[in-house]
């Protein structure tokens, strides 16, 4: 509605009354008694305002809306006040809400005023109508803009995507120029209507149905219940297995025979049982809907080959293989020229017959030419002569062929395949294993003439120039062909010194004078110009293969001169070091050495790669190459501690005590403050029993410049396992006032006070606390602390102590792991015991089983804490957990033994003994893996399992482990082999019970 100035609520009077006030003072009237141009007011009439104009409108003021009389602000003043006054008492009577406008905001005062009391009058619908016209008009001019700019689009995106019915246009257009013969042409296609399938909606079903169908498996009958009385199980389930044992009995009976020939043969009898086919309705009315589809196919392009194959293939499988025949038959004669029709129909016939239609296919017009259809007449010929003469005669008509030749030449003794190959390779002359074959069948001089010729014939091709290196290989030195041949375990009668010759060649760039050197380096050069023929991936398959049949110096030297082919200076030790950890990986040893030998020769000065050598040596070759290489390294890098260690280390397993001293006695001289070379003297003359010298070298450390805190623990050490306890407690007191930050200081005068007979629990208590403050992130000593506590039979105090060290040092699950197994031993401490002195209960404590779910949510990664919980966990209830623990870690070697356990406890032999394989794979140097494996083993008594693991926790001594450290490091067992360890850790391990 229009916004019109209110109209007041003051009822007008007649006095007040002035016509043609209200349109205007000089404007036009309606009434004729007056001009039309009146100007002088007072000199007309005026006339009765009730007679002429009617009733005014409530409200009315003559005037007032022009400016007469009252003002326009005093009327909105008292319009308001009014407006006021009203809208309280309504709120007040009615308790209504304040009125809002259209966008929900409260109208204010003069608003609500305006609009309080208003009457729509014929003024009020003349401006409506006005409005309305007006904004329809706009409108529609806007309804114009909006449908032309949607036209325009539609335009373009229809010119963009244009519709199927547009793609098409042009095409149905076409249609009008097609005649009458073309449009009878046109195939019939068959029945193609598409059948709506349902679809198969598959719901779980409830266990009452699982259980009623169990129910019913196993009901009784009337007869059952009666047979049951007399002592007769009717189970239809049992009776069903009994059934299938008496069959089981009557083929094995039947197989047996007296001469020696079985009536049947149960596997093939179950497999042609299997074999059968039942054809339903369905599969009968596809059958006839493919025979349709290709008897049209066959009908409307009778030259089409595949289209005949199809058709014979559809009746062999419906079991009709005379149509079969007759089809494949016709569609020799409509498509002669296809050798695929021919041998098809080679196949559906008799040998006999398919003999002649092979021979047919052959004739003049025919397919004379097909080497597969010769090569099929050969094959099904049974005589090897009858073989020959085809393939001669194949021969002559295809004279060019590689396939036959190698088929022909496959026939014959070596005389004449030798006969044969030299006419093969002059009608063949780029078939390159046609060369290769007669030259293996030549003398050494001719083959060398005949390797000649094929490479003039065939440039591009390494094989031949491979071969021509094979060749000289063979003739060379035979001492230096058996030097090669150690890496084939044949060590007898074998100079080692010359293995180590493929670092020295490598070191002065090989040997010139060798003619395997000389053809392998022109090979290269000439067919990897700028990698457009062979490049270096090539080069290395081809050395892996000829490491493979034995020619080792032809492989050593490929890999010589093409491992630079192709990649950057800054990218050779990577590369190279990545490609000769495959090739030991995939077993090509000597391919690997010679990439280490490229490495070490040129980065000399790598000490990370003449260890990495070392190492791999160390594994597949010999001791003499180890400790050459080790020579030349330390010459190299004679700074480098750990290739000392190593050679003294090697001298030392190999039963060279002096040679070890005079090692570590130059590594002294190139690195005079190193602690790890003078620890390792002292080591290396404890394990000589010269406790004397070991005293000296240690004292020394301790007054050069490699005094340190882990040079007096190791010399305490030494103490304790002579036996010296005062010595070892003055050398840990004088350890600690120089380096009281070392924590193994603080843990062994802590162990030293708990040795003691009695313990002295205060003074180690002390030590522990006391090193606490100096070293407060050493879990050791938390987790000693907390054992001395328990030792003590306080069990608050120990259980506290491992609380605050969790609070500590958040996120260590050994904290987590031994706080569980203190909660076990403290509730396994207060279980009751049998008669027996047996546990009578053997759940796991409701205080682990918290602190274990509160370790895993800290921890979720943690593969200690996960063995921890398959291990607590009921036996019914561990598969399931270990599945949850292989999810989160699937690489955990802990893991891994706890899923090898529950399969050993299942009594799934080879299960475990994989995953046991698996985690020792997964880290070798974890003791308790191979004790846990070992113990397996010997419970079911793995001969060659347990010599495995003996030669490899031998050659390898573990360092890491829970149980394979406490027991390595107690005092009483100083003195045992690794073997010894071995054998009382694997105590520790048992299967899941």
């Amino acid at each position: 509605m229009l916004n019109r100035p209110p109209r007041t609520f003051q009822e007008p009077t007649p006095e007040d009354y002035i016509p043609g006030r209200g349109r205007g003072a000089t404007g036009f009237v309606t009434n004729p008694e007056y001009s039309l141009r009146a100007n002088n007011f007072s000199e007309m009439p005026v006339p009765d305002a009730g007679a002429k104009f009617g009733t005014p409108p409530p409200g009315y003021v003559a005037g007032r809306g022009r400016g007469l009389g009252d003002t326009r602000r005093e009327t909105l003043a008292r319009q308001a006040a009014a407006a006021r006054s009203f809208i309280s008492q309504q709120q007040e009577y009615d308790d209504e809400p304040v009125e809002e406008d259209d966008d929900g905001r409260p109208l204010d005062d003069e608003e609500q005023g305006l609009f309080a009391n208003t009457v729509y009058d014929e003024d009020d619908r003349e401006a409506d109508e006005i409005y309305e016209a007006v904004e329809k008009r706009m409108e529609s001019r806007r309804q114009r803009q909006r449908e032309e700019r949607i036209n325009e689009e539609l335009k373009r995106y229809r010119s963009e995507n244009p519709s199927l019915e547009q793609q098409f246009a042009d095409l149905k257009r076409g249609l009008a120029q097609v005649s009458e013969e073309e449009w009878a042409s046109i195939p019939e296609i068959g029945d193609y209507r598409v059948k709506k399938q349902k679809l198969e909606k598959y719901t779980p079903v409830p266990d009452s149905v699982i259980e009623s169908a169990h129910k019913e498996r196993t009901f009784d009958s009337s007869i059952g219940t009666l047979s049951k009385t007399q002592g007769i199980s009717t189970d239809l389930a049992s009776i069903g297995e009994g059934r299938g044992a008496v069959l089981g009995l009557k083929l094995d009976r039947i197989s047996d025979s007296v001469s020696g020939q079985t009536v049947v043969d149960p596997k093939g009898y179950l497999t042609e049982l299997a074999g059968m086919r039942i054809t339903s309705e369905s599969e009968i009315g596809d059958i006839k809907k493919a025979r349709l589809l290709l008897k049209s196919v066959t009908s409307t392009n009778p030259k089409h080959a595949p289209g005949w194959i199809a058709a014979a293939r559809l009746e062999e499988i419906a079991g009709r293989i005379s149509d079969a025949r007759a089809l494949i038959t016709e569609g020799c004669q409509k498509c002669p020229t296809s050798e695929d029709v021919w041998l098809e129909a080679a196949r559906l016939y008799p040998q006999e017959q398919a003999k002649q239609v092979l021979a047919s296919a052959v004739q003049r017009g025919r397919v004379p030419g097909s080497i597969k259809i010769w090569l099929q007449a050969a094959a099904i010929e049974s005589d090897v002569t009858q073989k020959k003469r085809i393939l001669r005669k194949a021969l002559e008509i295809i004279p060019t062929s590689a396939r036959l030749w190698s088929a022909a030449i496959e026939l014959e003794p070596p005389e004449g395949a030798r006969i044969l190959l030299t006419r093969a390779v002059e009608c063949v002359p780029h078939a390159t294993e046609l060369w290769i074959a007669l030259a293996r069948l030549e003398s050494y001089e001719n083959a060398k003439v005949i390797l000649n010729k094929a490479r003039e014939a065939i440039p591009a091709e390494p094989l031949i120039w491979i071969t021509a290196a094979k060749l000289e290989e063979a003739h060379e030195n035979e001492q230096q062909s058996s030097a090669n041949a150690v890496y084939e375990h044949q060590v007898d009668n074998i100079e080692q010194d010359k293995i180590f010759d493929i670092y020295l060649e490598e070191a002065k760039n090989e040997n010139p004078q060798s003619s395997v050197t000389r053809i392998i380096e022109r090979a290269v050069k000439t067919l990897s110009i700028k990698q457009q023929i062979v490049d270096r991936e090539r080069w290395l398959k081809e050395a892996k293969e000829s490491e493979s049949g034995g020619y080792y110096r032809t492989a050593r030297y490929i890999i010589h001169f093409s491992s630079n082919l192709g990649i950057d200076e800054v990218d050779r030790e990577r590369i190279w070091l990545s490609d000769a950890e495959a090739a030991e990986k995939e077993g090509y040893f000597m391919c690997a050495r010679a990439l280490f030998a490229r490495l070490v020769s040129t980065f000399p000065g790598r000490d990370n790669l003449w260890l990495r050598a070392a190492h791999f040596e160390k594994e597949h070759g010999t001791f003499r190459v180890v400790d050459e290489l080790l020579r030349r390294a330390v010459a190299y890098c004679p700074r480098a501690e750990k290739l000392w260690l190593l050679a003294a280390n090697e001298k030392w397993r190999h039963h060279d005590a002096d040679g070890a001293r005079a090692v570590l006695h130059e590594a002294f001289s190139s690195n005079p403050g190193s602690e790890t070379i003078w620890l390792e003297a002292v080591a290396l003359e404890k394990q000589a029993g010269e406790l004397d010298r070991a005293r000296i070298l240690a004292s020394r450390a301790r007054n050069s410049e490699a005094d340190s805190g882990r040079v007096y623990y190791k010399s305490a050490l030494l103490e304790r396992e002579a036996g010296c306890v005062e010595a070892e407690r003055d050398l840990l007191e004088q350890g600690l006032s120089k380096h009281p930050e070392e924590p193994k200081l603080w843990l062994m005068l802590g162990q030293w006070h708990e040795r003691q007979e009695p313990p002295q629990y205060e003074e180690a208590r002390a030590a522990y606390s006391s090193g606490l403050q100096h070293c407060p992130t050493c879990v050791p000593l938390w987790v000693s602390l907390a054992y001395l506590e328990e030792k003590a039979n306080k069990w608050t105090r120990a259980r506290a102590i491992l609380e605050k060290a969790r609070q500590k040092l958040p996120n260590v699950d050994i904290l987590w792991e031994e706080s569980i197994w203190l909660e076990e031993r403290i509730a396994k401490s207060q279980r009751p015991l049998s008669t027996e002195g047996q546990f009578l209960s053997k759940t796991t404590s409701k205080s682990a089983l918290s602190i274990l779910s509160k370790a895993l949510q800290e921890c979720p990664d943690s593969g200690r804490l996960w063995a921890v919980a398959i291990e607590l966990e009921s036996s019914k209830q561990r598969r399931a957990r270990s599945v949850d623990a292989l999810t989160r870690c699937d690489r955990d070697p802990h893991v891994m033994i706890a899923v090898a356990r529950l399969f050993w406890g299942e009594h799934k032999i080879e299960k475990a003994r994989s995953w046991f394989q698996r985690a020792v794979a997964l880290d070798s140097e974890l003791g308790d893996s191979w004790a846990a494996w070992y113990a397996f083993e010997k419970k079911e008594n793995g001969e060659s399992e347990i010599k495995e693991i003996e030669s490899q926790v031998e050659s390898h001594p573990p360092r890491k482990g829970t149980r394979w450290c406490k027991v390595r490091k107690a005092l009483e067992n100083v003195h045992l082999t690794t073997l010894q360890v071995l054998e009382k850790v694997s105590h520790y391990f048992d299967s899941f019970t």
